[in-house]
């Protein structure tokens, strides 16, 4: 499993920041503030996503999209929990695997694997046979909110801080 410590903070907080959000860094063995799943997993408070060094990247990239889905308004109220809606859930899966290939080093199928280590579960066996040939409702979902190209199957340009 990839993590934090693997490929520093530094590219992380810059590709975050380019959507408006901060990346705070927890103190090793210190408890990640926000945090769903509790362990290692990244949390989420406000604009903010927390993680350590042993925090999984897809973990990071996962939280984080679930606030750069939302407009930045609505952002302010996540604790923790960012949505009980299914639909968002299936983007954000979408939309961690295309943050990875803006990561240098990282990349979507590493992602993508990594999600299936990790214990994710999909109806055609895994991750990146969700990504590649059962998604495309998550595609169209991302694409209405101008986040992703579904033809070219890229995170859409976007103005920084947006």
């Amino acid at each position: 499993m990839l993590t934090l410590s693997d490929i520093g903070f530094e590219t992380p907080a810059r590709l975050l920041a380019g959507y408006g959000l901060r990346l705070v860094e927890v103190a090793d063995g210190e408890p990640i503030p926000g945090s769903y799943w509790g362990d290692t997993e990244a949390g989420l408070i406000g604009e903010s996503v927390f993680a350590r060094g042993d925090t999984p990247v897809h973990s990071l990239l996962h939280e984080a999209g679930h606030l750069i889905v939302l407009p930045p308004a609505d952002r302010a109220v996540v604790h923790t929990d960012a949505t009980d809606s299914i639909e968002e859930e299936d983007a954000v899966c979408v939309l961690q695997a295309l943050l990875g290939d803006a990561l240098p080093g990282v990349g979507a199928e590493r992602i993508l694997a990594d999600m299936d280590a990790w214990g994710y579960t999909f109806r055609l066996g895994s991750a990146a046979a969700y990504f590649h040939r059962d998604a495309d409702a998550a595609w169209h979902w991302l694409a209405a909110r101008g986040l992703v190209d579904p033809v070219a199957r890229t995170l859409a340009p976007h103005a920084p801080g947006t």
